[in-house]
């Protein structure tokens, strides 16, 4: 398994862990060595505006909602929560 850039700390250490069915909604578990922690609703992924690959994602953690790029890294917040 590839690691890829943590959208918290920008270290080369952020890996998935686990899938998880919930609902028939799976979801994967995004973590970093910096003790950072995301999950991925895997039914929300799209072409990146920016670098044109089909490699953004959905995340969310305890702050906010976002699209992520795992290959270009770029990082649009959708909701910060409250």
């Amino acid at each position: 398994m590839a690691t890829q850039i943590c959208p918290n700390c920008k270290e080369d250490s952020f890996i998935w862990t686990t899938d998880e069915d919930v609902n028939g909604i799976k979801y994967t578990t995004w973590s970093c060595l910096c003790g950072y922690l995301a999950y991925e609703d895997e039914s929300l992924e799209k072409h990146c505006t920016y670098c044109k690959t089909f490699t953004e994602m959905r995340l969310e953690d305890n702050e906010k909602k976002y699209w992520w790029c795992s290959n270009c890294n770029k990082i649009e917040v959708i909701e910060l929560k409250k």
